[in-house]
């Protein structure tokens, strides 16, 4: 399977540029979340150095983010860079759970091998063993429980394309259709 960054982009603002004016950009620097300005129509989820995960991840964030949270940059959310003490690790950790289980499902409906991410080079020793553990526990809740709405979508329509084979319009369809139940 070729796993092309132009087609999760074509799938995401298929289903979402309209009903939610957000689109999904390639960027070449880290990650950002930029709503709506006086220079941009669109909300815009940049993903870091035109990385298939990366945008993965980043839709993930969005599809958890609430309307309030998606009226600012990132969210409103805090990142501290690599080197975080263990105190700071825990926190970037818990807010980090939903998001990398939305992204492993993701992953999951693209064929894509999904792998964690501690985020925290030249920082204090992690558990990357069971912070995948809290991860995939998370992922196995949202299996039962059900995905939030938009994430539901995405899956739906990576799925429609990835595994089952259907094109970029007839996952979008899928995808589109998702929202509407």
């Amino acid at each position: 399977m070729i796993h092309r960054i132009d087609d999760v982009i074509a799938v995401f603002d298929g289903i979402f540029a309209a009903p939610y004016r957000t689109c999904l950009v390639s960027g070449d620097d880290e990650p950002l979340y930029c709503p709506a300005d006086g220079e941009h129509a669109m909300h815009r989820i940049i993903f870091a150095h035109g990385f298939f995960a990366s945008a993965l991840h980043e839709v993930s964030h969005w599809c958890i983010a609430g309307e309030r949270r998606r009226q600012l940059e990132d969210y409103g959310y805090w990142y501290a860079p690599d080197g975080r003490d263990e105190a700071r690790q825990r926190e970037f950790e818990s807010v980090e759970i939903a998001p990398q289980a939305l992204e492993s499902l993701f992953s999951e409906a693209c064929d894509l091998r999904f792998n964690v991410s501690v985020d925290n080079l030249g920082g204090i020793e992690i558990d990357r063993h069971a912070f995948a553990e809290r991860v995939a526990a998370r992922a196995a809740r949202y299996r039962e429980i059900g995905l939030p709405l938009r994430a539901a979508a995405f899956r739906e329509a990576l799925h429609a394309f990835y595994r089952r084979g259907l094109s970029r319009e007839a996952a979008i369809a899928e995808g589109r259709a998702c929202l509407n139940r």
